[in-house]
């Protein structure tokens, strides 16, 4: 995935609630715009917020796909 690519996904509007499959198998879940970082000047390396004081920094080389929510909130129960 390039850079291009993910913001494409970040700024369409309205904004959706997506999840980044990475090569290992773990997935990052970027529920608003404002928990992902691009770097200035950074071409495949993007930071996410994935708690109050935690980040991931991913390279985008290792992202399998994105998996775009529709937008709704799922049911209680739902995980």
């Amino acid at each position: 995935m390039t850079i291009e690519q993910l913001r494409q996904v970040v700024e369409s509007r309205p904004f959706r609630p997506f999840t980044m499959r990475l090569a290992d198998g773990s997935r990052v879940r970027v529920p608003h715009p404002e928990f992902l970082w691009f770097p200035p000047k950074a071409s495949r390396t993007v930071a996410v917020a994935v708690s109050d004081d935690a980040l991931v920094l991913i390279d985008l080389l290792l992202v399998a796909a994105i998996d775009v929510g529709n937008g709704k909130t799922r049911g209680r129960n739902a995980r």
